[in-house]
């Protein structure tokens, strides 16, 4: 078993990769041209929240939810890697799908939205397919273990917080970073993942008992 340094740092890098702090403010930065700091602080607040919110639910009851539909945590497991490899593969190639990404749709529907803060921000940008696999994932390796929990709910803390700042300061990264820096920064994040993805495929296979 891994020790809770190690659980601490899967966790932190997950949460940030699978979250995507730059990509969240890129869309965030184009929804709220023209509006004033205060408006942008605000939505910046309430998404940041919101998403809190149901990443904190999905963390709580998430396997009790498996355990009501008879899925084990090594069939999560495999499948959990699957879909962030997935993810991973999306970074590496700088080509995001529905995934991670607005589809044509939904960036039509959140266009006309008067209210950005829960769609598109909170749900599907920050609190995705890929961060709820992820939280309900790490909080089955956690085991019960209250030392480990509290390592996984301040390793989420720490992501909405760096979340939020980067929101607010989308306009001068965006100035220092530039869309090659963004991409350099995506690609390493997505090799980072496609690992601990892999890694979480072992173990649930392992886990599973299949190749013994």
């Amino acid at each position: 078993m891994r020790s809770a340094l190690e659980f601490a740092a899967s966790a932190i890098v997950m949460f940030l990769v699978t979250i995507g702090p730059l990509e969240t403010a890129a869309i965030f930065g184009v929804l709220t041209t023209g509006a004033r700091r205060p408006a942008r602080r605000r939505l910046a607040i309430q998404a940041v929240a919101i998403a809190g919110a149901v990443l904190v639910v999905f963390a709580i009851g998430g396997t009790k939810f498996l355990g009501l539909l008879q899925v084990s945590m090594p069939a999560f497991e495999v499948a959990a890697g699957i879909l962030l490899l997935l993810q991973s593969i999306e970074l590496i190639f700088a080509h995001p799908s529905g995934l991670s990404a607005l589809t044509a749709g939904e960036e039509r529907e959140a266009e006309r939205s008067d209210e950005i803060a829960v769609f598109p921000l909170a749900i599907p940008l920050i609190a995705g397919p890929a961060s709820i696999t992820a939280v309900m994932l790490l909080m089955g390796q956690a085991d019960a273990d209250p030392a480990r929990v509290a390592v996984l709910f301040l390793s989420l803390l720490l992501a909405l917080a760096l979340t939020y700042a980067v929101l607010i300061l989308v306009e001068p990264l965006g100035r220092v970073l530039g869309v090659t820096g963004t991409n350099v920064i995506a690609r390493i994040s997505g090799i980072l993942l496609a690992a601990l993805a892999v890694q979480f495929i072992f173990d649930g296979l392992r886990e599973s008992h299949l190749l013994r």
